[in-house]
Order: C-alpha cells, then sequence, then structure tokens
C-alpha cells in the first residue's frame, strides 16, 4: 500500500490526514461535493504534507484514442491553473471513476482504464511531477494502479466504506460540507424531461407555438423590448408562485429516469406549478441576451432559492429539437447558485451550458470568474448596479446603454483578476521539484510518478 499524508481543512482549524488509498477513496466525494460519474478527477498536493489544492473534472473520453492527448491538455490545466493560484503542484492525485456496463464487473472497468492510469502518470512525469496515486473506484469497490502489494491492495478491489463512517465523513458534517449525490443525480435535475414521451411532446408543442408568435417579435426589433417586458413579468410571476409554495421533500431510494434524482421530490413538484405554455414563453423569451441578463439580477435574498428552481425546471422543459434553448436557463441556475455559494452545483449547470454551447459568452465568463477565485460579490455588484440604472423609467435606449456597460463592467472585473493572478504567478519564486520526490509520502523513492513510462494533463471545472 502507499502511505499518504494529505491534509485538507474542511473547517477554518480542522485538519484531516489521510494515510492509505482507502482514505483517499472515501474522501473523494467531499472533496467535490457530489460522487464524480464516469470522470477523471486530478486534485493537486501543494507542500511537504501534501495539502490539497485544486482540482480537475472531466469525463472519460469513451475512445481510447483520445486518452493520450487528453492526459496531457489535463496536465497542463492542472498546472497552469495551480500555478496561477501562487504555486505549481509537488504531486498530484488522480481517480478514475466509472459504473459498469450490463454485464460487465468493476474488475474489468480497471482493467480497461489501466491505460488511462499510465497515460495520466507519463503526463505529469513529462512535467517532473510526481503522481502519488491513482485509483480506480467502480461498483462500489476501488482499486490502485500504483500498489504491487495485494495482501492490502487485492486483485478484486476493497470495498468501499459505508457512508457516513469514514474520518473524512465525520469531518465534513462537522464542517457543515454536505455531498449532494452523484454527478449523474445532479445532472438529471437539469436535462430533458425522459420518461413520458406524451409530456415531452406537450411541451416541444407548446414551445413551437411559442416560437412562431415571439421570435419574429424578437428578430423585428420594434416588438423586441415589448417581449423582454412580458418575458419578464411571465418569469416574476412563476418565481412568486414558487416562492410561496416551499420546496418538497426528496425522494431517496427511487431508480428509473424520473426518479433518479435526489432532488427528484422538489422537482416533481415545481413541474406541476408550471403550465406548458407558461414555460414555452419564458424559454423563448430569455433567447434575448437583453432579458436574460435582467432576469440574472435575481441572485440573492429571498429571490435566489426560487430562481434556482425556476432555472433548473425551464432546463428540464427544453425537449426535442429545443435542447439548446436550455442554455440560458442552465447558465442562470450556474450563476444562481454560485451566488448562493454552492459552486459544485454551480460547475454542473455551467458545464451543461458550455457543453451545449461552448461559445456561450455569459457562461463562459462565469465559468471564468469562479476558476479565477473571483467572489461573486464583486458581480452581484455589477448586477445591481445595471438594476438601478434599468429600472426607471427612462427610454428604452439608456436602459440597454445601462445594460452593455454593466455587461463591459462584469467583463473587465474577470479580465483584471486574471492578469492580476498571472502577474503574482511571474512574481512568485518557481520550484521545479524531482521526479523522486515524494511530499508527505514516506515510501521507496524508486516509486516516482511516471515510473512505468520513459516520457515525463480541458475539465468539468
Amino acid at each position: 500500500m502507499n502511505k499518504h499524508s494529505e491534509p485538507t481543512r474542511p473547517a477554518d482549524e480542522q485538519q484531516v490526514t489521510l494515510r492509505s488509498p482507502a482514505e483517499l477513496a472515501d474522501a473523494l466525494p467531499f472533496l467535490m461535493g457530489f460522487h464524480p460519474s464516469d470522470s477523471i478527477v486530478l486534485v493537486a498536493l501543494h507542500g511537504d504534507e501534501g495539502r490539497f489544492g485544486g482540482r480537475l473534472r472531466l469525463g472519460i473520453p469513451r475512445s481510447p484514442r483520445e486518452w493520450a492527448p487528453v492526459s496531457e491538455q489535463l496536465a497542463a490545466c492542472l498546472v497552469e491553473g495551480s500555478e496561477r493560484r501562487g504555486s505549481r503542484p509537488d504531486g498530484i492525485v488522480a481517480f478514475l471513476c466509472q459504473d459498469p456496463e450490463d454485464g460487465a464487473t468493476g474488475r474489468r472497468v480497471r482493467d480497461r482504464l489501466h491505460p488511462l492510469a499510465q497515460l495520466i502518470r507519463t503526463g505529469f512525469g513529462s512535467l517532473d511531477i510526481p503522481v502519488h496515486e491513482v485509483l480506480c473506484i467502480s461498483d462500489g469497490r476501488f482499486w490502485s494502479y500504483c500498489c504491487p502489494d495485494t495482501r492490502c491492495c487485492p486483485a478484486e478491489g476493497t470495498p468501499l466504506a459505508l457512508p457516513g463512517t469514514s474520518v473524512m465523513a465525520a469531518a465534513s458534517t462537522y464542517a457543515g460540507i454536505q455531498v449532494r449525490g452523484s454527478l449523474r443525480e445532479m445532472e438529471a435535475r437539469l436535462e430533458p424531461w425522459r420518461g413520458s414521451a406524451g409530456r415531452a411532446a406537450k411541451q416541444e408543442q407548446a414551445l413551437d407555438e411559442a416560437a412562431g408568435a415571439l421570435v419574429p417579435m424578437i428578430l423585428g426589433g420594434g416588438s423586441r423590448e415589448e417581449v423582454g417586458a412580458s418575458t419578464l413579468r411571465e418569469a416574476r410571476g412563476l418565481l412568486d408562485r414558487l416562492a410561496r409554495t416551499p420546496p418538497a421533500p426528496p425522494r431517496r431510494g427511487e431508480s428509473g429516469p424520473a426518479g433518479e434524482s435526489m432532488g427528484d421530490g422538489t422537482d416533481t413538484a415545481d413541474d406541476r406549478l408550471i403550465a406548458d405554455d407558461e414555460a414555452a414563453a419564458v424559454i423563448i423569451g430569455l433567447q434575448d441576451r437583453e432579458t436574460r441578463d435582467r432576469a440574472a439580477q435575481w441572485m440573492e435574498g429571498p429571490d435566489a432559492e426560487p430562481a434556482l428552481r425556476l432555472w433548473r425546471a425551464l432546463a428540464r422543459r427544453c425537449v426535442g429539437s429545443y435542447a439548446e434553448h436550455a442554455v440560458a436557463p442552465l447558465t442562470l441556475a450556474g450563476w444562481v447558485a454560485w451566488s448562493c455559494g454552492d459552486e459544485p452545483a454551480a460547475r454542473v449547470a455551467l458545464g451543461l451550458a458550455l457543453r451545449l454551447d461552448p461559445a456561450y459568452t455569459f457562461a463562459q465568463l462565469l465559468h471564468q470568474a469562479f476558476n479565477e477565485g473571483l467572489d461573486p460579490e464583486t458581480l452581484r455588484r455589477c448586477m445591481r448596479a445595471e438594476r438601478i440604472a434599468t429600472a426607471g423609467p427612462g427610454p428604452r435606449r439608456a436602459r440597454q446603454s445601462a445594460t452593455k456597460q454593466a455587461r463591459k463592467t462584469m467583463k473587465r472585473v474577470v479580465k483584471k483578476a486574471t492578469i492580476k493572478k498571472a502577474a503574482m504567478k511571474k512574481e512568485a519564486p518557481r520550484t521545479v521539484p524531482s521526479p523522486r520526490s515524494r511530499p508527505g509520502a514516506p515510501a521507496a523513492p524508486g516509486r516516482a510518478a511516471g515510473r512505468g513510462g520513459q516520457r515525463g494533463t480541458k475539465s468539468g471545472r
């Protein structure tokens, strides 16, 4: 077994030391805020104690031919991000998380992903950064790709600890850190309806009707402001309706497309509160950038929780040929979640938005902002200034100018933060650890990263 001493601090003064692959595997959901599924997860380590640093997650590419370039890109991306935050990683811990397909076993998953594990090790090895551990987590078990000792890392794998029984679980509960279920469950709360074809068909018909009525008005220009005002009134009414109805408790332990999500109880109840034509009108209206930006102002106080429920519900209504229309409500959901301090939920929502439209500027801006470690309050101030400027009865041109100015201010704030961090990176002394150094790992020096390769790794974050 490879011994590790990687402390993490879920609270200001609390420290947890992880000393084994089992404790690393148990800690993963608490590091991410959810159980990663079908994912490569990389965690940077810093200092002699191996303190946890930046994290990176990416879905495992389906084709093995993509594994080599993806591994190199991930290594470069994690190192660059860590340097922007202040220091180059002194080591890496990697996780490959994938459930077996029908008829397969976790051990077969481990064997199939072994070349990917080796490519990750050699990718970081080429940068002189050791990979202390690579774990495969599948079917309730884990395997180490770095430990050859079958006495502690048997070929059949080691069962994961029961939920809530590990030292990391106890520390996280004390610190108030929650695990929201699996990544698949979190995404299911935001994806188009699956299950009832009839229900989806009715919603798509309502979207057809709304698009036929509203899109010509938006494109025509003269009626664009009227559509925007109508969309915001409709959205405000739905938000108030949700605010008057407390969230339903989640239903746990169910299976199938409709009951897969831990938030299914809340989501199903919210779906019943919104009619197909109401959802369709708001979804089509939000395709206008100015209208979307004004809707983004509902991001704090009593508006935040019902707004997040509304944007999630509208994203689920983007069915059939309207899948790409979900980018706007997904981005709004990511913004509100981040504004409320729920970074894991924000990353999932923005990741789905950028998967649908990688060039969507608002999603790109928010993604970059929390990757640079910005305080969301910085962007909330921009939103408040825009809300004050657009609230008055002045001419439309003045309100449009205020919206554009707020958008430019947000971009400038994010760009300034990026430049500042890049300058700090250049000023900080850079030390490149030897590939034989093992910060916090008192194992034999020959167990360096990339040992199995002669040379010498974008992400969901």
